[in-house]
């Protein structure tokens, strides 16, 4: 029987009771790259995979998965995943935004929604301030009419990534996608609607007011049908 000095016996490594949650961790903080930990705790935590809070810190942690401010070196780009052309309405729609003045010099913002199967938009929201609280109220609105988009493709603005929007679309099982940094042609449809917009309406109209804004920008999204524009 061989013996051996207790001193230089090693103890198995236990197995790592946390190993699939540790993988998805770090997949999701790659693809949603600017989310912490807070914002992946309650994305592991509709996946069934942790639901302590101070678990999902530990790990995030351990992982080094941190948020860096600081710029790293461009690396090369990933293969892009083309989506699917939509084959009827509400399969999916763009979000963006586009801003003017009143004739008082007052600044506003457009929220603009185009469905991508037929270009025609839902709704055109005008207000001087439009939050992601906002956002998800005007979806909200259009769900109860009756228009539920299946994707929501929009960019990596505040109003976008924001937990009530993020909520909104899980409950309703919706997905988003977010367009690339700097890639205005990953949003080509919306790009090319609010061209139109500012041609035909925000650069020919003055706005007196909030209200009168709403009204004739209201007036030319009803204007718009079908046969103005190119349906795939």
């Amino acid at each position: 029987m061989l013996s051996a000095n207790r001193c230089t016996v090693r103890r198995p490594k236990p197995d790592d009771k946390d190993r699939a949650l540790r993988l998805r961790m770090r997949e999701l903080a790659e693809e949603k790259r600017r989310y912490g930990v807070e914002r992946l705790h309650i994305l592991l935590k509709r996946e069934g995979l942790v639901i302590n809070h101070k678990r999902t810190e530990r790990i995030y942690r351990e992982e080094q998965l941190s948020l860096r401010d600081k710029r790293k070196k461009k690396k090369l780009s990933r293969m892009r995943v083309v989506s699917p052309t939509p084959t009827g309405p509400n399969q999916k729609w763009e979000l963006d935004f586009v801003s003017d003045q009143l004739q008082n010099g007052r600044r506003f913002k457009v929220l603009t929604i185009v469905d991508i199967w037929d270009r025609l938009s839902p709704a055109l929201e005008v207000d001087t301030s439009i939050t992601g609280s906002h956002v998800v109220a005007v979806l909200e609105r259009l769900r109860e009419q009756g228009s539920l988009p299946g994707i929501l493709h929009v960019d990596n603005g505040p109003e976008f990534t924001c937990k009530a929007l993020d909520a909104w679309a899980y409950e309703h099982g919706v997905r988003i996608e977010f367009s690339r940094p700097g890639k205005p042609t990953d949003k080509a449809h919306i790009e090319s609607f609010n061209g139109r917009l500012r041609d035909e309406c925000l650069d020919t109209n003055l706005f007196s007011s909030i209200a009168d804004a709403r009204r004739q920008i209201e007036r030319w999204r009803a204007s718009t049908t079908v046969h103005d524009l190119t349906v795939p």
